[in-house]
């Protein structure tokens, strides 16, 4: 009797001819996320068994791998011989000795003498004479204990099934560059697409000496918190001090913030020319605040030429982000004290319906390619 870690995945198989490409890069992840943990990784029709580890670690190698986009389910079980006393040894580690119980069998080996119903009956029957303060209740059971008899000559058993992250594997869906401050809503944003399997990579910008080095640790805590959902991240660290000077100084404070939207929106394009990201994803929510109107999305769209802009929360409301940040992880994290550049230069009254004719007449006071040009020189990268 083996202990070993079932691995269940989402919607891998519905990708047709292209599914051994999908669970390729999932299987890649998995490892990946089991790094520094001795164990082997074997894939039975339709799931990935983990064996060959301490035993002790089965805990662990669960809390790591559910945090695996694709990933959707997972259960620390037993593998044994398929044989009807070893199966039933294995039923006994994991059955309650009392409570109510049922048991589901599914019989992926045709050859195996005893059908899915013989086996449950079996195996249920010898339970109840061993166990009297049990019984069975097949609609609402306290306990099921599960049993999947393999082609190999082999039998899983297993008892409970812990939820996983869900989605697609990191890495099918392209790269993404993502506007990472420090705030609730933009590692939301990176989670859910990263969701959706895209590899993300963070670009945070700040305004040193006006936002201290405390913020910054914030939003690196942040990139590796995502960082273990992602399989790995990079942060790139970007200063905007002297364009908010800039901006300070020769434009009027209610475009404070939608200028340096827009400057954020180049750089982050430029980024993207040099790392081979193929969009720019934002924490922005429709309505959320002055700067997240549809006008105002619309004139930091319009400096973007060649790549799209998604904004995953576009929908949601801060309670749903809020309580998606709470079950990722991130929120105590969010919600420490340290300003991002965004608030330094807050303008008393932001500009909320932005007209882009005035925009890009204010902006025209400004050496945009020159600002941008000494912002990308600040560039510093950071791996997680």
């Amino acid at each position: 009797m083996e202990k070993v870690v079932i691995v269940r995945y989402c919607e891998i198989h519905l990708k047709g001819k292209n599914r051994g490409y999908f669970e390729k890069v999932f299987m890649n992840n998995l490892e990946k996320a089991l790094t520094g943990i001795r164990h082997e990784m074997h894939k039975p029709s339709g799931r990935y068994v983990v064996e060959n580890f301490d035993e002790g670690r089965a805990e662990e190698i669960v809390e790591r791998l559910r945090k695996v986009f694709g990933t959707h389910t997972l259960s620390i079980g037993y593998k044994v011989e398929a044989d009807m006393q070893k199966i039933y040894e294995a039923v006994k580690v994991i059955a309650p000795q009392e409570g109510t119980f049922k048991v589901e069998t599914n019989r992926g080996d045709k050859k195996f003498p005893l059908n899915s119903m013989q086996i449950n009956a079996q195996i249920g029957g010898r339970l109840l004479d061993d166990f009297p303060s049990l019984r069975v209740d097949v609609h609402n059971p306290q306990t099921v204990v599960s049993i999947d008899v393999r082609e190999n000559g082999t039998a899983l058993v297993f008892g409970g099934v812990v939820k996983a992250a869900g989605g697609m594997p990191v890495g099918t869906a392209g790269k993404g560059m993502l506007l990472l401050s420090g705030g609730i809503d933009s590692p939301v944003a990176g989670y859910m697409i990263a969701k959706r399997g895209m590899k993300i990579e963070g670009l945070h910008f700040h305004s040193y000496p006006y936002t201290n080095m405390q913020a910054r640790e914030k939003v690196e805590e942040l990139a590796r918190i995502l960082s273990t959902y992602t399989g790995g991240m990079t942060l790139n660290v970007v200063s905007v001090t002297h364009i908010q000077e800039a901006i300070h100084k020769n434009c009027p404070e209610e475009m404070m913030i939608t200028l340096l939207r827009r400057f954020m929106m180049r750089i982050a394009e430029r980024l993207c020319e040099k790392s081979g990201a193929q969009c720019i994803i934002t924490g922005e929510s429709l309505g959320q605040v002055a700067s997240q109107t549809i006008e105002g999305m619309t004139s930091s769209n319009a400096v973007v030429k060649n790549v799209p802009v998604l904004r995953p929360l576009v929908g949601f409301d801060k309670t749903e982000i809020i309580e998606r940040s709470r079950a990722i992880g991130t929120f105590e994290t969010s919600i420490q004290p340290y300003e991002d550049c965004c608030t330094v230069f807050l303008p008393k009254h932001p500009l909320i319906r932005p007209k882009l004719s005035e925009v890009e007449a204010a902006e025209a006071k400004l050496d945009v390619e020159a600002l941008t040009e000494e912002a990308l020189s600040t560039l510093e990268t950071v791996h997680f």
